[in-house]
């Protein structure tokens, strides 16, 4: 078994040709950052379509959430797991393997005959992208020197910037043109693309550590413990907030998180290393980090439901309209660490945070009581993701600033982590609090589907304060986060 493992984990050496280029380690930064691209290409272009497929399959919020969150599960189970797989194995191999599952699964995706095989496919497909997020920032950081890498993070993160922008358009304009299965397959070509260049171009990794202790007790323990609070956040509204169904479902997801707090404790390779637990100031910058993506994603699925169904607009003039939001984020974000260095530090988390905040308070005021609805609602998303740019950038610092340089590796992949499960959380409390939102009068379940536009509309509208809560409390994590960083800075 240790041969065969050696086999398949060998590397394939790249091409000396290129391996020679001086332009050599920013091909694999564009490699790279088209895996940054394709990720969140997909996780907005889905979300604009969720309603679309919400009535290809004739599905209640809670049933099309699972479209959006099986992703979001299988690449929240498995990164930890993958992370440490490439670390011990090699990450080129893998990487390339996360490409090849990613691809296939997305082509199954688009020829999915039914929801159950949607759902399963969209899985596999988060393992495949889960792969890729366990590797990317390692090997790009490998690959350049240090002078360089602060200039091919910046690509990077400008690639997810404009994925994250280009998915509603895109989207919009496959849904009326193409069809739903197209905006699965739009990745298949770019991905294989990637493969044919990671094949070529990745160099071979270096430091694996094959004998190193593998967590399987942690591998058991965290998937099924957050996988379990993401379903029963996504069907409260289904089950009830005080049926025996949820509160046994939280007490078992609760007992699973506190066994794995426990075992990665006491192991001595966990895959989440709980010195990292003990610094109050990170553990606070990652709940912002949680809350933060929540209330991104929360608006999306919500103003995705909005102007499909509340105003009936197509496809191609919704995702128009919803990318405001992350092409306002790409604008913003390079200018925070300025925000930063002109405010006190502390204060820019809860700036960005109180300009979401607002744009969440127009739209309570404005969605569906105003005749021209598309000015408000496009100044209201201008501001949102204005807010979430000068947000996100300035607390990601604060998180990594919070521990020992020796801990930074671990600290952004729990990062990593806790982006894709506070996306998680956005869309299942979006899905739940909207179905409590669009019952009658009279208590009586009733669907989305066969709700009429006023009616979505209102319940979006009665939804919004969750977001508003969510953007106070991420507000407060990061200046506490930011405090206890300056405070830890300045003492003598």
């Amino acid at each position: 078994m240790p041969h065969l493992i050696a086999r398949l984990t060998t590397e394939p050496a790249p091409l000396a040709w290129l391996e020679r280029q001086t332009w050599h380690p920013w091909l694999v930064v564009g490699l790279v950052s088209m895996g940054a691209f394709i990720g969140q290409l997909d996780a907005t272009i889905v979300q604009l379509a969720l309603p679309t497929l919400g009535h290809q399959f004739d599905a209640s919020l809670q049933h099309v959430s699972w479209i959006a969150l099986s992703y979001l599960a299988a690449f929240v189970a498995f990164l930890p797991i993958f992370g440490r797989l490439c670390e011990m194995f090699g990450r080129k191999t893998l990487y390339i393997f996360g490409y090849l599952l990613f691809i296939a699964a997305s082509a199954l995706c688009g020829f999915a005959s039914s929801f159950e095989q949607l759902v399963i496919f969209r899985f596999l497909q988060g393992m495949g992208g889960s792969l890729l997020g366990a590797n990317s920032i390692s090997i790009l950081v490998k690959t350049v020197s240090p002078a360089q890498r602060g200039r091919a993070l910046g690509w990077f993160a400008a690639a997810q910037a404009v994925g994250m922008s280009a998915g509603p358009v895109l989207g919009g304009l496959l849904l009326e043109t193409l069809g739903w299965r197209w905006i699965f397959w739009l990745t298949v070509p770019v991905g294989a693309l990637a493969i044919v260049l990671g094949w070529l171009a990745l160099p071979r990794s270096t430091g694996v550590q094959p004998d190193r202790a593998f967590d399987w007790g942690g591998a058991l323990l965290i998937g099924p413990a957050l996988i379990l609070t993401v379903t029963v956040l996504n069907y409260i509204s289904t089950w009830g907030l005080g049926s025996p169904t949820t509160l046994g479902s939280f007490a078992m997801a609760a007992l699973l998180l506190g066994l794995l707090v426990r075992r990665e404790r006491s192991f001595a390779a966990p895959l989440i290393d709980p010195a990292l637990l003990r610094s109050l100031a990170f553990c606070s910058a990652a709940v912002g980090v949680t809350l933060g993506y929540a209330l991104l994603f929360g608006m999306f699925f919500l103003m995705s439901f909005a102007q499909g169904h509340g105003f009936g607009e197509p496809p191609g003039t919704a995702g128009l309209h919803l990318a405001i939001i992350p092409v306002a984020i790409g604008l913003t974000a390079p200018f925070s660490n300025t925000v930063k260095e002109r405010l006190s530090g502390r204060w820019v988390g809860p700036a960005g945070m109180a300009l979401s905040g607002f744009a969440v308070a127009l739209l309570f005021s404005t969605l569906g009581r105003v005749e021209d609805h598309r000015l408000f609602d496009a100044v209201a998303y201008a501001l949102f993701g204005a807010g979430i740019g000068l947000f996100i950038a300035p607390n990601n610092q604060v998180a990594i600033a919070a521990v020992s340089p020796a801990l930074s590796g671990p600290a952004g992949s729990l990062l990593n982590l806790m982006r894709a499960l506070g996306t998680s959380l956005g869309v299942a409390g979006g899905a739940t609090m909207l179905a409590f939102n669009l019952e009658s009068p009279d208590g009586a379940p009733r669907t989305w589907l066969s709700s009429s536009g006023a009616d979505m509309l209102i319940a979006v509208r009665h939804t919004l304060p969750l977001l508003g809560a969510i953007a106070v409390l991420a507000g407060l994590a990061a200046w506490f986060a930011a405090r206890k960083v300056e405070c830890r800075n300045n003492a003598p």
